[in-house]
Formats: structure tokens, sequence, C-alpha cells
């Protein structure tokens, strides 16, 4: 029979009665001086941390990154350095453009944020279920979000900006197609790929670089919903994906994806014809073949969904030795905007919260700042350089090869490269004929009430990728091409 604990503040003074405010008389008003009734309003004021502003409904899960083939020819990162080798790993899974509160089966692109907890730190690849997105330059980034999020007066979705914006950025036409395809729906987080998405680098002992891919390929199948199904379960189970992911860890169905990468030497990417860099284009996967690395497995659920899911943090400036960035523009932007914003969300510290934290040694002159865990450095200089033989020194093994760079600063158009049809319209024309028919008719479905201006220029933009695109969405919404 196990001891029952006596309730504590959060200082652990002990409650005599968590049952009655004290008050001035048994009818009297409540008094100022009723520290545990005020401690537990501050507290519950406080207990929401700002919502993520994009992929604020998510579901997370620990796991496994187990290497099943030897790429150290490509990285000196230590967690591949052996065929067999495992590393423990935390994936959150999430949508982008809704609330916390919103459904999971919302036509939306998939969060894919990968954390490695591995010997020499915290490695995080922060990707989706797609491998492209709709713009090219963070510069636009937040007028896109604002885009998909509400407007400023009537706080409702709008359809017209939503499309108002991608008729003037062609460059999403890629990502718009994958959207509105049978895969804008996944059935669940199990039955998707994931992908990094940008283009990323590995580096070898040699100090020479590739430019890399990450690909995460489903071992439970693919499997999408029908817009009327993913209707019905948004009404009806609007935690669909959370409750299904929760349920296969839990009685040991462990969801597996094939962990692959495609590898571009720099020679080859600066002869490239197409910027390897570009985020709305994919590689070609017959001139840059998948190469397969190893497996990942969600074997775990969270204890505390507050601690450990709302709390992760991810952010590409979570490197190792080994593996780097690339002059991706929309990675570039991420590296600051991702830490940024989880210090505004839960604070300067959020590396110490144990989601978070390493497991290997941390040894920085990081001090203070709200929720400042553990000794704060102690008596330790939280200085550098310094006299001190046992502190902390920089070394300069861990250096990345430089990267050739060239031409003057300035504010460079990405739009100078007007191919925005190729990829979109390859993509249409590799769907059958049930996968086209469906395209159209979702896009159509989300065009209904947008202005005729709009309707008329983004039509432009499908004719361009292939005319049967553009013909067949015009047919189904009763518009003529202009």
């Amino acid at each position: 029979m196990s001891q029952n604990k006596t309730l504590t503040t959060a200082s652990g003074a002990p409650v005599a009665d968590n049952q009655n405010s004290r008050s001035a008389g048994p009818r009297g008003p409540l008094l100022l001086d009723d520290f545990h009734l005020i401690e537990k309003l501050a507290h519950f004021n406080r207990e929401n941390i700002p919502e993520r502003r994009v992929h604020a409904k998510g579901s997370g899960a620990y796991g496994t990154f187990t290497v099943s083939k030897d790429i150290t020819q490509y990285t000196s990162a230590k967690l591949f350095e052996s065929v067999g080798k495992q590393t423990p790993t935390f994936l959150r899974f999430s949508t982008v453009g809704g609330e916390r509160g919103s459904a999971d089966t919302e036509r939306d692109p998939r969060g894919f944020a990968l954390k490695f907890y591995t010997e020499e730190g915290n490695w995080d690849i922060v990707g989706n279920n797609t491998p492209v997105f709709f713009i090219r330059d963070p510069l636009k980034f937040p007028d896109f979000i604002h885009t998909q999020k509400r407007l400023p007066q009537s706080n409702l979705k709008s359809a017209q900006m939503m499309w108002d914006f991608w008729s003037h950025s062609p460059e999403a036409l890629h990502q718009v197609t994958i959207l509105f395809s049978d895969r804008g729906i996944p059935d669940g987080y199990r039955h998707m790929h994931g992908f990094g998405s940008h283009t990323y680098s590995l580096i070898n002992a040699k100090g020479e670089r590739h430019w890399v891919k990450w690909h995460y390929k489903t071992k439970q199948g693919i499997k999408n919903l029908a817009p009327a199904d993913a209707a019905r379960l948004a009404g009806t189970d609007p935690d669909y994906a959370q409750r299904d992911l929760f349920g296969a860890i839990e009685r040991g169905d462990f969801p597996k994806w094939r962990v692959c990468i495609q590898i571009m030497t720099e020679a080859q990417a600066n002869a490239h014809f197409e910027n390897p860099f570009d985020v709305t284009k994919t590689w070609s996967q017959k001139e840059f073949p998948l190469i397969e690395v190893g497996e990942l497995e969600l074997n775990r659920n969270p204890l505390n969904y507050f601690a450990e899911v709302e709390q992760a943090a991810f952010g590409p400036s979570n490197m190792v030795p080994g593996v780097g960035l690339s002059p991706d523009r929309m990675l570039q932007g991420r590296v600051f905007a991702y830490a940024d914003a989880h210090r505004y969300r839960i604070g300067t510290n959020h590396q110490h919260l144990p989601v978070n934290a390493p497991r290997s040694p941390v040894n920085s002159y990081q001090r203070d700042g709200s929720m400042a865990f553990g000794s704060n450095g102690g008596a330790a200089p939280n200085y550098e350089p310094n006299s001190y033989a046992d502190a902390p020194k920089q070394d300069p093994q861990y250096a990345e090869p430089p990267l050739a760079l060239s031409g003057a600063a300035d504010r460079y158009d990405h739009r100078e490269d007007t191919d925005y049809y190729s990829h979109a319209g390859a993509l249409f024309r590799l769907m059958n004929d049930e996968q086209k028919t469906l395209l159209i008719n979702n896009i159509a479905g989300a065009m209904a009430g947008v202005s005729s201006d709009v309707v008329q220029r983004q039509l432009q933009h499908f004719v361009k990728a292939d005319p049967a695109y553009g013909e067949g969405i015009a047919k189904a919404l009763g518009v003529s091409l202009n």
C-alpha cells in the first residue's frame, strides 16, 4: 500500500486546505494573503505559452535511428560511423497553418521535424512531408503565412488572400500542385513520407563537402484521405492523426521510415542547369539517385504532451561536426527564425528543457536569462578568452571547409529564374486520370468565391505548367480562359 503524499505549493510548503479560499468571515470577501489561491491562479494564467506561429498543432514521439549503410565517405559525423549504430531521436509532426485546436485532417503540408540526440550534440533537420516549399526567399515568409491565417477584420480564413498571394508568386505552383493532390491530406502521420526539403550538406574527414537532400520513406505505405472523409473526421475526430500515432506506438506497432539521401558534389552544383539550393524545385532522382542511410523507428510515446511535445524546439542552427547548411535562402532564414521563435515562445534557456537538452556534455559561456536551470555555471568564468586551463576552449579541428562565394552584396531578384512551371507540369503529367481529376476538383473547390482577376491570373500559371491543367480547372470553375 503506497503512502499518501502531502499536497504542497510549488515552493514545497504543505497545503492544509485545497478546497476553500481564505475569506473575511464565512460570507465575506477573499483575502489577498491567501498565497495558495494567488499562486494557483497566477500559474493557471500562464499555463499556455504562446503557440507556434506556424506548426502550432502537432504530435511527437521518441525513437531510434539505426545506420544500415556506410556513408562515411560523405560525412565524419559520429552517428554514422558504423553500420548498426543507433542514435536516440525525437520526431514532431504538425500541420502548418492551423492553430493548436485545428483539425488534423486539414489540407495543409505536414511538418516533419527530427532531432538526433548524438554524442556530439543535438542535430535537427526541419522539413515537411513535401520535398519543396511555396517560396524561395525568407523575406516573403511573413507575408505568405499571413495569407494562411486569418483576416485582420473578420478573423476568418480567406481563399481570396491565399490565391491572391499565390497568383503573384508563381514559384509556389509546384508546392500548390502537391498540396491539392491526393497527398494533400495524409491519412495520419504514419502513412506519409518526410523530407528535409532544403538542401543541406555533409562534410567528410578530408574536409570535402557534398550537398545533400534528406528523404524519409514510410514503411507503412502511403495512405491519403479523400476530401469527404477528411471533412467528416474534422468534425467527429479532429485529433485523428494524434490518436492514430499515439495508439500505434502504445500497442507496439512502431512506425518506421527508410532514411535516404541524394548527393551532389560542389562541382556538380556549380554546373547544374538549375539552382540546386532552390527549395521550390526537386533534384532528379535519375541523375542523383536515392542512397539508403538507415532506418528511423518511433517506439516511445511522451509521458507529458506539454513538457515534451509543446515545448520541443527544433532549429537548423542545431548542427554537429560532419553536417552543415547550404546557400538555400529559405534555410538561411530559418537558421535565425527558428531559434529566435523559441527564445520568444519558451525562453532564452529553452535548450535546458529535457526534451531539448543534448545527451552530450555542454560547456558554454551562456549564463542567466529566464529559467536558468541548474547551477547556472556555478563559480566558473562567464567569459572567454580567459586564463583558466580547465575552462572550455575553441577547437579548430571542427571548423568547416571554406565555402567559395562570388558577387557583390545586393538584393538579387530570385525571380530572374522564371522556370516556375516545368516541375509542376511534370508532376501533373505523372498523375493518372483519377489523380488529375481529384487535383482539379480540389483546386476548383478551394477557389470558390475568389475574385475573377485573381482566378484568371492563377489560371495562366496552371496553363503554363500544362494546358490540360489550366483548362481542367477553368472548366471546373465554369469560367473561360482569357
